[in-house]
């Protein structure tokens, strides 16, 4: 049974720092491309940055300089450094994964971990 696992969300107040976490367990031949997410109340679930296999980055425009994403491809893990938190950046995060399992080898799937709320206030 391939799932992710995140960890890492609070509170934290305005300026302050997170690091989030997300493993990929089960019997996983690679990881792919993985990401972060996020969906604040009432707003439709947004990229917030995602990294490839070979490092590449991307992020959104409301995050970039503030956050950081990494990962160790030996854990089959992804991180997301949040620095400088803001009130807007309140949400459940999500990770997501395009992960290939030895149960299917010649194809990736997509996967979604559980979430993790984030909340930003004073």
């Amino acid at each position: 049974q391939v799932q992710l696992v995140e960890s890492g969300g609070g509170l934290v107040q305005p300026g302050g720092s997170l690091r989030l976490s997300c493993a990929a367990s089960g019997s996983i031949f690679r990881a792919n491309t993985m990401g972060w997410y996020r969906q604040a109340p009432g707003k439709q679930r947004e990229s917030v940055a995602t990294i490839t296999s070979g490092g590449g980055t991307n992020y959104a425009d409301s995050v970039k300089g503030r956050f950081t994403i990494s990962r160790d491809n030996a854990k089959n893990s992804v991180y997301l450094q949040m620095n400088s938190l803001k009130p807007e950046d309140t949400a459940v995060y999500y990770c997501n994964a395009d992960l290939v399992s030895y149960s299917h080898i010649s194809y990736s799937k997509n996967y979604w971990g559980q979430g993790t709320q984030v909340t930003v206030s004073s």
